[in-house]
């Protein structure tokens, strides 16, 4: 085993001389101290960015491009001095990109090119099926797979000689789902299943039972129910009212109430693009008439997608349907076919990468380098060696215990790659390290399966290693990544974190910046939309007040015994969760009203009672926490009790926010009031935007809603506070740092340009 390390350490060193060899008899374009940069990199990532552009190749295009370039591989020279391409973080991070970048050059292309079209064809249709599933491992023992091969083709037989495909599925399936729905999978298209099952369905035609087909789950018989053509894509519209799972009960009746409203409305034809500019809570789309991409089958939420698809005709609508996200009236816009192969063939050959049916690509690309790298097997050690199989293989304890003949085995060639040996002794630590309890084996089965996926392994492994010299484009890719990850950890060190964590250097940056960062004309405005005049006199009547009922903190009347100011303990309860409340929400406050009823009020003892139970109400919320000076004590203005219930104190909620003041209004239309309050800038808001810019109220009319503007104050452009601008500044301030930093390096590494090899790729 040592040979076989020393062997590979010294094919690598060879290989590293004559790629340095190689490179450096390449002429330089750029030197930066002592590092060189060839022609051929600078021409690569050129044409990658550039090479597309009009301005290609142009002086202007190339001097521009190799000045940052030049900046880039400074910041590489200075990681590279501080030698952090030498840490251990840096070397698994690179290669795992490795890994990453390896995968399209090991692949057979010319299969992929098949699959792929293949997929796009079965997209255009939509296949139902039912199955019997007979199971058994992928891996499983010979025996084993036969006795599944023989039940799933009894099956079949029954089924063909006329015994229901359906009963024989519900009885015998080992899919759990085939005792409720007999075997049935609904409909499903290409890329859905895992592909031999695929293959078989497509392949067979409607009302024919399939033959039985291997998957990783076992042994299967499809029997194909109908074939239709694929649903296609459609563009749809919608207007949204959020409400996520876990909404307080009131939210989500709320939010129900209001998409009910707004379809009502939609009913009436009312315009589609007001409406959903007006309430749909999509911010993403609903200033786009609520407008969403193109979409097919499994891109959406189920119900969603149902819902979409169940509309016929470009312009109907949908009632209501929920989702996890809330309500949705859904508005058809088009529909079209299955886009072109042109159109989908990049994100078909992303799936097809990652389903069953690469194992066809894996198995070609095998052949093809087990070929092209000269493999070569020695039958008889091969043999020798799985002879050394025993029943440790299936408990995963197997040992290399050294056998006397042949002799000197664990040194023994088993195989060569391209002259390369791999030995027993290989393979035996590959065992070692790879084994695991099986059950249902024998141990040559076991065995042998380990030696297949050893000669697999070794293959992939041995093309992986010659990547960079077989295929210039990876070796690219790989500079690129060595280069990008030293840059990545040098400018987190230098700029990034710096200018985050350098509080005094930021604000001073700010301080001599700061017309960089200003405000424009802002004012501060309340805007009342409302659906009628009158409600919208009602809004502005009780905005005068400065607070509004809380509707969603509204609470019962605390009720006392005869005479009694004792609280309850559903009382104390209560109270408890208004406390809670009360300390979340600081715009809350609380008026207390005591009241007696007609027995009380006749003896002239209880006169206080109404007031001593309102205190102890305050004097409980106060030991909650709840401050004073928002809980005040009303008298009941003069009423008087007639029933045995107005032993009670009455307990009314205000809030300062102005959506309070929408909740009450919105309660039996939830459309009837919008309300918005802060500093806007112009452009921020059509509606402020259509008056006057100075103090004062205005009253017009918005998309159909008669409109109150209130413009308290209108403020000139003044600068920005830090933390009013803070991410904008720590951007601007980064690149200060590195203008700065590059300077620093210019210094510390001299630059020289080959300029007759850059007029050389201007003259391309």
């Amino acid at each position: 085993m040592r040979v076989s390390s020393l062997y590979v350490g010294l094919s690598a060193l060879l290989l590293f001389q004559c790629t340095s060899q190689k490179k450096s008899a390449e002429p330089a374009l750029l030197t930066i101290g002592p590092e060189k940069v060839p022609v051929s990199e600078f021409a690569y990532v050129y044409e990658k960015n550039n090479g597309s552009a009009d301005s290609a190749y142009t002086s202007a295009s190339v001097n521009e491009y190799l000045n940052l370039y030049t900046n880039f591989k400074l910041k590489v020279a200075e990681a590279k001095s501080r030698g952090l391409d030498t840490t251990q973080s840096f070397r698994t991070e690179l290669n795992g990109y490795k890994d990453q970048l390896a995968q399209p050059y090991l692949t057979e292309k010319s299969v992929t090119d098949q699959l792929v079209r293949e997929a796009y064809e079965r997209l255009k249709k939509e296949v139902n099926a039912t199955h019997i599933l007979v199971t058994v491992d992928a891996e499983a023992d010979p025996k084993d797979t036969l006795a599944a091969f023989q039940k799933i083709s009894d099956l079949r037989n029954q089924a063909i000689n006329g015994t229901s495909f359906e009963a024989l599925a519900q009885r015998f399936s080992e899919d759990p789902s085939a005792r409720e729905n007999n075997g049935n999978l609904g409909y499903f298209t290409a890329l859905q299943m895992v592909y031999p099952f695929e293959n078989a369905a497509y392949n067979t035609p409607a009302g024919q039972i399939s033959q039985p087909v291997r998957t990783r789950f076992g042994y299967h018989i499809i029997k194909v129910n109908e074939v239709r053509p694929a649903q296609g894509e459609i563009k749809v519209a919608h207007i949204m009212v959020r409400a996520q799972q876990g909404l307080p009960k009131a939210d989500s009746v709320t939010a129900k109430k209001k998409i009910d409203e707004i379809y009502s409305r939609v009913q009436r034809k009312e315009d589609w693009n007001r409406l959903a500019s007006q309430f749909s809570e999509d911010a993403a789309s609903a200033d786009n008439g609520g407008e969403l991409p193109w979409f097919g089958t499994g891109r959406m939420i189920p119900s969603f997608e149902e819902a979409a698809f169940a509309l016929a005709k470009p312009g109907a609508i949908s009632a209501p349907v929920q989702t996890p996200y809330g309500w949705h009236i859904i508005k058809l816009l088009e529909r079209k076919e299955l886009p072109t192969y042109e159109e989908m063939e990049t994100s078909l050959r992303n799936r097809i990468a990652k389903d069953s049916r690469s194992e066809l690509n894996k198995a070609a690309f095998l052949r093809r380098i087990k070929t092209e790298n000269k493999f070569q097997e020695n039958q008889t050690i091969k043999e020798a060696t799985l002879r050394l199989a025993d029943s440790t293989l299936l408990s995963g304890k197997w040992k290399f215990n050294v056998p006397a003949e042949p002799k000197n085995l664990p040194a023994a060639t088993l195989f060569t790659i391209s002259g390369q040996p791999y030995t027993v002794g290989n393979f035996a630590t590959y065992i070692e390290a790879n084994q695991r309890p099986r059950q249902n084996a024998s141990p040559a089965h076991a065995m042998n399966l380990l030696y297949d996926r050893f000669v697999e392994a070794s293959l992939l492994n041995y093309e992986r290693e010659h990547l960079e010299e077989k295929h210039k484009d990876y070796r690219m890719l790989v500079n690129e990544y060595h280069d990008g990850i030293l840059l990545f950890q040098l400018m987190e060190e230098k700029v990034w974190a710096k200018a985050v964590e350098d509080t005094t250097g930021l604000k001073a940056y700010f301080e001599a910046n700061k017309d960089k960062y200003m405000w424009g004309e802002r004012a501060q405005a309340t805007i009342l939309s409302a659906a009628t005049p009158a409600i919208l006199e009602q809004a502005k009547a009780q905005l005068e007040q400065g607070r509004f009922q809380s509707v969603r903190n509204r609470q019962a009347d605390l009720t006392f015994t005869f005479g009694n100011d004792d609280l309850s303990k559903a009382g104390k309860a209560q109270l408890d969760q208004l406390a809670t409340a009360m300390q979340a929400d600081t715009s809350l406050s609380l008026e207390l009203t005591g009241y007696l009823d007609s027995r009380e009020a006749t003896n002239k003892k209880n006169a206080n009672l109404p007031t001593r139970r309102a205190t102890a109400v305050k004097n409980y919320l106060l030991q909650k926490g709840v401050d004073k000076e928002k809980i005040e004590l009303v008298p009941a203005a003069g009423q008087s009790a007639s029933s045995r219930n107005a032993r009670r104190v009455a307990l009314t909620v205000y809030s300062s926010d102005l959506q309070a003041l929408a909740e009450q209004l919105n309660q039996s239309n939830p459309l009837a009031l919008q309300v918005t309050s802060r500093k806007f800038q112009r452009g921020e808001n059509k509606m402020l935007d259509g008056v006057t810019w100075k103090p004062g109220t205005y009253n017009l009319t918005h998309e159909g809603r008669p409109t109150w503007v209130k413009i308290e104050q209108v403020e000139a452009p003044t600068p920005k506070k830090l933390s009013e601008t803070r991410g904008v500044v720590i951007s601007d301030y980064q690149n200060f740092l590195e203008q700065e930093w590059i300077k620093e390096l210019r210094q510390k590494y001299p630059v020289s340009v080959n300029q007759p090899e850059v007029q050389k790729l201007i003259k391309k």
